[in-house]
């Protein structure tokens, strides 16, 4: 398996620290608010990753946080924590935004088939890894005092910019107005690892520490929350692209300044979900959550379907006619597996064979447009409906796209329909109806035997029963004359 690493801007081969083994991280929301779907566009894209990976026999573990505290609304550690905007904005406390907006988070998430991680922790309940850490890298030097924050000192570094392949416009993070600049700061790239009292007196969360009563900076919460449970050692960490820099760029500083080695070895990165005037954000437009695509009618699998049409270190432009493409194309996918036929055996070759494409697609640094031509591969191959079937069933172990259980419904309303309107006719004896539908029945072998005469004796005896027949698309229905 070859994934693209933003770290050294290559595809390499995916080779976790352990045989066998996978340490997987992923940045969580900032829970002051409902998620947007180019938010959620990372997080599927990330599922899926996560879903291959047990594909094909690793031992996952993946981590996510929640950040219920400390992420400013500018990326110069200036300006109102998100958590207590959205407190304010809504006249809660940050615990009640915090549970409110996680919640929302997760039922998205199930919304969208996205697996929960194996850990999900939020920020508020690791105040003491914060404080070992921070008061580790003092002692090391790569951290000083200055207006009664904690800060880290870049200056120390040999290198600090990783990601840096990407245009200034995709680098870009969050809201950046009402930026100062932070003349505690010895350098200007430093940023804060703890605040105290001594700024943002209103701030709603504070906790005692060897530097006064304050809280941590975004940055610092998720190095500790992945070494707390996934160790030194990070084979990979995912998010979107808007954190490479500055949040993943901090994050390695000051993992690496503490630990005294790499940290991890891949990185991750999905690109934005734009809208024809740009990126997408919370502060412009039409605010799009998955609830609002719902309200206009869209299954949110037909949105997952259009994630899964682009390759994930491409923009994706959503509009919705866009999105309204993609649900045709999804629900022509699902008409198609529903008239597939349940049972047989399954051919063993012709799987292996078809599931091969599948598998170098996703080999492909995750190519899920190329995965969703395998799809429309296993409907075209010369083998049968249950090798068919046990295929999509297979795949959707990754793509989560609910293909079967939506075929499955489908065919059942289909059926549903098909014997309303095959219901014998009011009037119509048991008897009666028993003998029309063997007859309709012969009538339709005798046409496929090209037996036209046979055809007509049946269709004459019944009109001499008073029964007229009525031929369509859909098969043959009848009624009194």
């Amino acid at each position: 398996m070859k994934l693209y690493n933003t770290a050294t801007r290559q595809r390499e081969e995916f080779i976790p620290n352990e045989p066998g083994k996978v340490s997987m991280y992923t940045c969580g929301p900032t829970v002051y608010h409902f998620a947007h779907i180019g938010n959620l566009r990372s997080y599927i894209m990330e599922d899926v990753l996560e879903k291959y990976f047990r594909y094909v026999g690793y031992d996952v573990t993946r981590v996510m946080n929640i950040t219920d505290v400390g992420h400013l609304s500018s990326d110069a550690d200036e300006g109102e924590d998100k958590m207590l905007k959205g407190a304010k904005r809504e006249n809660k406390s940050v615990m009640e935004i915090a549970k409110f907006y996680t919640d929302a988070f997760f039922s998205d998430c199930a919304k969208l088939n996205i697996k929960t991680p194996d850990v999900v922790e939020p920020a508020t309940g690791c105040i003491d890894e914060f404080i070992k850490v921070i008061e580790g890298l003092i002692e090391k030097g790569y951290a000083y005092l200055a207006g009664g924050n904690v800060y880290f000192d870049t200056s120390k570094l040999e290198k600090y910019y990783i990601f840096n392949d990407f245009k200034e416009e995709d680098l870009a993070v969050g809201v950046r107005e009402g930026v100062e600049e932070d003349s505690n700061k010895k350098n200007k790239n430093d940023f804060v690892l703890w605040f105290t009292k001594s700024k943002f007196e209103d701030q709603a969360l504070k906790w005692e520490s060897p530097w006064g009563v304050g809280y941590p900076g975004w940055h610092i919460e998720c190095s500790c929350i992945s070494m707390k449970h996934l160790g030194d050692k990070l084979d990979i960490h995912c998010g979107g692209i808007d954190n490479a820099f500055p949040h993943h760029t901090n994050e390695i500083a000051q993992s690496e300044a503490y630990i005294g080695h790499k940290w991890c070895n891949y990185w991750f990165h999905v690109l934005h979900l734009n809208t024809n005037s740009g990126k997408m954000s919370k502060s412009t437009g039409e605010f799009l959550t998955v609830s609002l695509l719902e309200s206009k009618g869209y299954d949110p699998m037909e949105y997952r379907f259009f994630c899964m049409q682009s390759h994930y270190r491409k923009n994706l432009v959503f509009s919705y006619e866009n999105l309204d493409n993609a649900k045709i194309s999804y629900n022509k996918l699902i008409a198609r597996i529903a008239t597939l036929k349940e049972g047989g055996e399954v051919d063993a070759e012709a799987f292996a064979t078809l599931k091969a494409r599948f598998t170098d697609a996703m080999d492909n640094d995750l190519n899920t447009s190329l995965a969703v031509t395998a799809l429309y591969d296993v409907l075209k191959a010369k083998t049968n409906d249950a090798t068919k079937l046990a295929l999509f069933a297979d795949f959707d172990r990754v793509l989560s796209l609910d293909l079967i259980g939506h075929a499955s419904v489908l065919r059942s309303k289909l059926e549903e329909e098909a014997k309303k309107a095959n219901a014998a006719p009011e009037g119509v004896s048991p008897e009666l109806a028993a003998e029309v539908e063997a007859l309709i029945e012969e009538r339709k072998e005798a046409k496929k035997a090209k037996n036209y005469a046979r055809a007509d004796e049946i269709r004459k005896y019944l009109s001499d029963k008073g029964i007229t027949l009525i031929d369509s698309s859909a098969g043959t229905t009848y009624k009194l004359s």
